[in-house]
């Protein structure tokens, strides 16, 4: 890709929040958005994240229920995405927050520039602090302190359509010279 691709790519992309519910991707694209992920840049190079991909019908479920739970909704957070990438980062590491962060970053352009539509779901943090959420972690095989910093949902978007760029403020970019 070259480099005024990738600024389009940066550019064009946007939360989606209608997904069709049925349109599985491929476990080969969400690899390939995991994969970017792992390709954030962390704290000290100390890769602080781990992502779990979540394809199973159930699971995906049951973590959208637990997360409109704290939500104090019945609705599904997930915007019907088939496919729930969990960002998980250790407490440890003083910079895991922002790891995750990026990690989450990297994930949401890749899955636009593979097209596919995703939105990053908050709750994540009291989602695992939960029992139930801890539960999961060790049927998981995640051992450790980690703290849940969001789900990266993926999908196709409902009708193959995707927001429009709300208009950039005139006051981002302050530039001191």
């Amino acid at each position: 890709m070259r480099k005024n691709e990738v600024l389009e790519c940066l550019k064009t992309r946007r939360s989606v929040r209608a997904f069709e519910p049925e349109k599985m991707p491929s476990r080969e694209l969400v690899a390939k958005v995991a994969e970017a992920g792992t390709y954030a840049p962390t704290g000290m190079g100390k890769q602080s994240p781990v992502i779990v991909a979540v394809t199973d019908r159930a699971v995906r479920d049951r973590l959208s229920r637990m997360n409109a739970e704290i939500l104090g909704s019945a609705s599904d957070p997930f915007y019907s995405a088939p496919v729930v990438l969990v960002v998980l980062a250790d407490r440890s590491r003083p910079t895991y927050l922002y790891d995750g962060a990026l990690v989450m970053g990297n994930m949401l352009n890749a899955a636009h520039a593979l097209g596919l539509g995703s939105c990053w779901i908050h709750r994540a943090k009291e989602v695992f602090e939960s029992p139930e959420g801890q539960e999961l972690l060790r049927q998981w095989g995640i051992n450790g302190d980690y703290e849940g910093i969001g789900h990266c949902v993926l999908g196709y978007a409902l009708d193959g359509k995707e927001p429009a760029a709300a208009p950039r403020k005139s006051d981002y970019v302050h530039f001191i010279e």
